[in-house]
């Protein structure tokens, strides 16, 4: 029994050491004791693990009720049962300590591992929104470019429309100043029309005054 729970306690010394220094074979552990706690794996490891615990209080109590008996009455024997399930206790002991230290660094370093991806799921979210954030911030710089470009276009179509405007204005003052010039000359023309009219009619009442005076003498 001894040298089962010495072959046990170097397995177990053997697989800490396998977990505390990052080597290929350590995926391998991991992996396996992964699959170790998986369906009813846990509860043998308990009841061996309970067994084993209650084998080593019985050793315990044996030491203590071997050491409680009298110096005089302790003969050779019970001192080699006495060393023997001292050493037996001490084994149980530290199996059951270094399975227990086995199971919370696997425990540890898987908790570990999924610390590292969610800091690289992290990592990587952050650095998706830093680039989309700059892609935005680049966009909006374009849009506020173009918004200055139109701004600046309609600017210079209102001073053009303004100008067009302002011609067309002077067009229209210029045209009212030509129609009513037009309306003047016409009413001169009128009235000269009216005038030339009434000297025709002088020079006709004139003309048949001279030609019937010129006939009376005649006769």
């Amino acid at each position: 029994m001894i040298y089962l729970f010495f072959a046990v306690l170097f397995v177990e010394m053997l697989t800490i050491l396998l977990l505390l220094f990052k080597t290929p074979l350590r995926k391998l552990l991991i992996i396996g004791l992964d699959r170790a706690k998986r369906g009813r794996a846990p509860l043998v490891v308990k009841s061996v693990g309970a067994t084993i615990f209650v084998m080593m209080m019985y050793n315990v109590y044996s030491v203590t009720e071997i050491q409680s008996r009298p110096a005089d009455v302790v003969n050779p024997a019970d001192q080699i049962i006495l060393a023997y399930h001292m050493l037996e206790a001490s084994l149980m002991g530290f199996c059951l300590f270094l399975s227990l230290m086995i199971d919370r660094l696997h425990h540890y370093i898987r908790e570990l591992r999924i610390l590292r991806k969610t800091m690289e799921t992290a990592k990587k979210q952050n650095r998706v929104a830093e680039e989309t954030k700059n892609k935005g911030a680049d966009e909006v710089k374009i849009l506020n470019d173009e918004l200055s470009k139109l701004k600046t276009q309609i600017k210079n179509l209102e001073s053009e429309h303004e100008t067009k405007e302002k011609e067309i204005k002077s067009a229209e003052a210029n045209s009212h100043a030509l129609k009513n010039q037009s309306e003047g000359f016409l009413f001169e023309y009128d009235r000269l029309l009216a005038e030339n009219k009434d000297l025709r009619d002088q020079l006709r009442a004139i003309d048949g005054n001279a030609s019937y005076s010129s006939g009376k003498k005649n006769t």
